[in-house]
């Protein structure tokens, strides 16, 4: 156990090698990458927005009343940038590592395990905040962000990114095919789109399904996007951020053990 955190010692800035190849990867395919988050934010406001918008008005947000189409933006945010993050990280560091075998290629190099795990993990961050500034772009042509407040959108998904892509690539250590994926998407990811305040305010929720709600990261995550695309901080700022910080630093520790025990037998 003692030798698993020594090897975090084994983290160097050459981790930025893995991100820039990773951005060049993107950079040949811009636009399959690019269409979904310009796309999605459309589809989702005129679906739920102008349209079931229409029959629910407003919602009561952390006591206070909001249109639903300005409650609802934020949350899709939210969920692409759990979506884009965690995805990277399950199946596309898990097609790297076992069918393309790109991470034998880059352990020929100089560089460490840890090293090609942390560029992997940076990047599946990297494009929660491409896809968070496309929507937030898209978004603001609706006229329901608040400026300049909206622009703490950007840094929240860089740090939401990161706790994702780490969680991704918890399962990605765990999980023994590509087809074993399927769990903890239907049995984690699903229900936290669904029940994290993306669509409806959790305070909706009975007691206890309130409290699991709270101990989800994507509650945090949707609840400080709204606090910064409404310009209204919640009372549970430094709670929230500081959830999200610390379950990100441990989701990164962690990520990186379990694949390590993975691949170095």
């Amino acid at each position: 156990m003692l030798r698993d955190f020594q090897n975090l010692g084994q983290i160097s800035w050459r981790a930025l090698h893995v991100w820039r190849r990773d951005l060049l990867v993107y950079r040949a395919t811009w636009w399959t990458n690019l269409l979904p988050p310009l796309l999605e934010p459309v589809l989702y406001l005129l679906a739920f927005g102008a349209g079931i918008g229409r029959l629910v008005g407003e919602v009561t947000d952390q006591g206070a009343r909001v249109g639903y189409l300005p409650f609802i933006a934020p949350g899709l945010v939210a969920v692409a940038i759990m979506f884009w993050s965690f995805y990277e990280t399950l199946y596309g560091s898990f097609v790297r590592m076992y069918y393309q075998k790109t991470f034998d290629a880059i352990l020929a190099t100089p560089l460490s395990l840890e090293d090609v795990l942390v560029g992997e993990i940076l990047w599946g961050a990297t494009k929660s905040v491409v896809t968070a500034s496309v929507m937030l772009g898209v978004i603001s042509l609706f006229g329901v962000l608040a400026w300049p407040s909206s622009w703490w959108v950007l840094p929240l998904a860089a740090l939401g990114g990161l706790l994702f892509a780490s969680l991704g690539m918890c399962f990605t250590a765990v999980c023994p095919t590509i087809d074993s994926f399927n769990l903890p998407i239907f049995l984690l990811v699903f229900p936290m789109f669904l029940f994290s305040g993306t669509f409806f305010p959790v305070d909706m929720l009975p007691g206890w399904a309130l409290r699991v709600a709270w101990a989800l990261p994507l509650t945090h995550v949707a609840s400080l996007l709204r606090a910064a695309t409404l310009n209204r901080p919640p009372a549970h700022l430094a709670a929230s951020v500081g959830y999200l910080v610390g379950m990100a630093a441990l989701l990164f520790v962690t990520s990186l053990v379990l694949m390590r025990r993975r691949l170095i037998r």
